[in-house]
């Protein structure tokens, strides 16, 4: 078992570490329905390809790398699973039928978990194909299917997933017309992340996005939404906004701001299988406790 970090947070300050767990670690049992705490399944860049290793990133690796995340996340106790982007990768000048095939076989694994699924857009889901071809070959759970943007409910919890795929002109990304650096969410998408907001005061609520919003830390701002300005004012002014879970920034990152913690994940492509891997499990209580229980090279955190 590699040594993961484990940290307390509070008001954004680190104040502790200790030993994170393996994938054999999950808790045994279904859903619980007296339980009051949101729990739920995340990863984000798996980038499966049946392509040759390429410097950190073993493609094919994610194969049996998700088949461990989706076994542990079969034997907990959880409401969703949600994967943050970038679930399968090829070039833009691959041939599209390859990549609808990988998307297939790695959304089939995904699809072995029993209970509801959700998907975050990221830039390689459109590197060779387009928005409506991913979502066409990926199912989101309810009302979400078919959508980039959408918000669903678990547990009393508000959870809005957005779309930063799009180019500086407004115009979605699609078969590569796109420059990873430049990502931003146009204004049909927050006038409605606001709406979302304001008729629902009372929820507490989640976000989940892959490129990164946080653009106010220490990151490199080429990983990062274009305008994550004008997103995080609208966020800001709605104190019921607890938390966002991003990707896209393999080596992950934290950063706290006005109430909100701005976590991103490892991504799960980076090193070889079975060593390593990156996956976790949330919970989130109605008091606003906020557990990250991390496997392998995901950290454990606790907010």
């Amino acid at each position: 078992m590699k040594r993961g970090e484990f940290i307390r947070i509070i008001s954004g300050g680190v104040v502790m570490f200790a030993v994170g767990r393996s994938a054999k670690a999950a808790t045994k049992g279904g859903v619980k329905r007296g339980r009051k705490t949101l729990r739920f399944g995340i990863f984000t860049d798996s980038h499966f390809s049946d392509t040759p290793t390429r410097g950190t990133r073993f493609y094919r690796d994610s194969e049996n790398k998700m088949r461990e995340a989706i076994e542990t996340f079969n034997s907990s106790d959880l409401d969703f699973i949600i994967e943050l982007g970038d679930m399968k990768d090829m070039p833009p000048s691959a041939d599209p039928k390859q990549t609808l095939q990988d998307l297939a076989h790695i959304e089939s694994i995904f699809r072995e978990f029993d209970g509801a699924t959700y998907h975050v857009l990221g830039n390689h889901d459109m590197d060779c194909i387009s928005k409506e071809e991913f979502l066409a070959a990926t199912t989101n759970t309810g009302r979400a299917k078919g959508r980039s943007y959408y918000s669903f409910v678990a547990r009393g919890v508000r959870c809005i997933v957005l779309d930063a795929n799009f180019n500086s002109d407004g115009t979605p990304y699609c078969r590569g017309n796109f420059d990873w650096k430049s990502a931003m969410i146009p204004a049909e998408q927050l006038q409605w992340l606001d709406e979302e907001l304001s008729a629902h005061p009372k929820q507490p609520t989640l976000v989940f996005l892959h490129q990164l919003l946080d653009s106010f830390s220490n990151i490199n701002k080429n990983v990062c939404v274009n305008n994550a300005d004008a997103v995080r004012e609208i966020l800001e002014r709605h104190s019921q906004v607890r938390a966002v879970f991003q990707g896209h920034h393999h080596a992950g990152h934290y950063s706290h701001r006005a109430g909100i913690h701005y976590i991103t994940l490892q991504g799960m492509i980076e090193r070889a299988a079975p060593t390593h891997n990156s996956f976790a499990i949330v919970e989130f209580s109605p008091s606003g406790e906020l557990l990250i229980d991390g496997f392998k090279d995901c950290p454990d955190r606790e907010f």
